[in-house]
């Protein structure tokens, strides 16, 4: 098993990548602590993945949250070697002056605020262990965007660009942070991507603009972070792996 005996942290995680991301882990070995603003749907994934996970109810734009998830995840486990910051948000694609401030604010207090308070919750306590990892999750969008997500796909550029800059601040620290970077997947937030009803015709749209030929699936991006978090790849730091099926080319 490539994660035996890790102890790991997942937000996000009742439903979509995270939720994929928390099963691959729990498949290969570790103990999860399914995190998530939806505390029901979060208790739902844990029970499903048996003892092995325990559920925490945490708003990941808020700094006390995230305090106590790490801590209760420590308690809970008896450690924590990986940290994957899962939980993300949009807004509906339409011209960009159509997004008012509180869903930009709500954006960046999700999407990039967030791995600000886990870095400040987490480093203090991986450099007293002697390491960790840190796996967050971006997008395709702060690479190649697609219009009517401006403020969404700055938001993804931002947390591309912090995953390459706290690599190289704290790999003397022994810690590891990469990043992964999914083209559109079917999620809760995939009508919101498109802007439009999501119906079959919609989609292929958009599948048209993906290489080989499909959407992202949760296992796509578990898989890419379970080679991330495993000591397979001890020597990969600072990486945003485009998990895309060619968009980004």
């Amino acid at each position: 098993m490539r994660l035996q005996g890790k102890r790991s942290l997942v937000t996000g995680a009742a439903s979509g990548f995270g939720k994929g991301i928390a099963e691959a882990f729990v498949r290969e070995g570790a103990r999860v602590a399914i995190v998530d603003l939806n505390g029901d749907g979060a208790r739902r994934v844990a029970d499903s993945l048996g003892d092995a996970a325990i559920a925490i109810t945490c708003d990941v734009s808020r700094r006390e949250d995230i305090d106590r998830a790490v801590q209760e995840t420590r308690d809970g486990l008896g450690g924590l070697d990986i940290v994957v910051n899962n939980a993300g948000w949009t807004n509906r694609n339409q011209p960009l002056l159509n997004t008012d401030e509180a869903t930009f604010r709500k954006i960046y207090d999700i999407n990039v605020l967030s791995i600000f308070h886990m870095t400040h919750a987490c480093v203090p306590y991986w450099r007293e262990a002697g390491g960790g990892v840190m796996i967050n999750i971006g997008s395709t969008a702060g690479i190649r965007p697609r219009p009517g997500l401006t403020w969404y796909n700055s938001s993804k550029g931002a947390v591309n660009l912090m995953t390459r800059s706290l690599a190289v601040e704290l790999a003397p620290d022994g810690i590891r942070v990469n990043c992964i970077a999914p083209v559109m997947g079917n999620t809760a937030l995939l009508q919101d991507f498109m802007g439009v009803e999501d119906t079959p015709e919609n989609r292929a749209r958009f599948v048209a603009t993906i290489p080989l030929g499909r959407m992202s699936e949760p296992r796509d991006i578990a898989n890419a972070a379970l080679y991330l978090a495993s000591d397979e790849a001890d020597f990969i730091t600072g990486v945003v792996l485009e998990v895309d099926g060619g968009r980004t080319i």
